[in-house]
């Protein structure tokens, strides 16, 4: 009993070690001096989304991984780099899932598609409904006739 209540404690505690404590990355908190630099790393950081937290992005993520990636989007625009090259290293390491704004390939040619598809079906089933009763009554003033 001792054992399992001591696993049990175990289980429950490990979660409160998940965390590196590590000091964050300089720049993970800390704005860039040049005002045009960090509206353009703000920017960008708002369209990347954070590969921990489902459907946050990283400027408004608190996950560890997030505030590595701030610190590394600051570094790149403060470097020179455009926010394109910035966003297209990214993807390059981390694929499509990064940005919220998946670029147009054969990989995601589904996405783009299936709305539209969706709306072909649904334009389909609603005629041939309606067009159902138009075609009975139709036949059935002829029958009078």
């Amino acid at each position: 009993m001792k054992r399992f209540l001591l696993l049990l404690t175990l289980m429950f505690a490990a979660p409160a070690l998940a965390d590196s404590g590590l000091p964050p990355p300089e720049l993970a908190y800390t704005q860039l001096r040049d005002p045009a630099k960090e509206l353009r790393a703000k920017a960008l950081m708002e369209t990347l989304r954070c590969l921990v937290c489902q459907g946050q992005s990283i400027a408004d993520s608190d996950a560890e991984m997030a505030a590595d990636m701030r610190a590394l989007v600051r570094q790149r625009i403060e470097a020179g780099e455009t926010p394109d090259q910035v966003r297209g290293w990214l993807i390059q390491r981390y694929g499509d899932y990064v940005t919220y704004d998946p670029p147009f390939s054969w990989l995601t040619a589904p996405l783009w598609a299936a709305p539209v598809l969706l709306i072909a079906i649904g334009l389909f089933i609603a005629r041939r409904s309606f067009g159902k009763d138009d075609d009975e009554s139709e036949g059935q003033e002829g029958t009078r006739a």
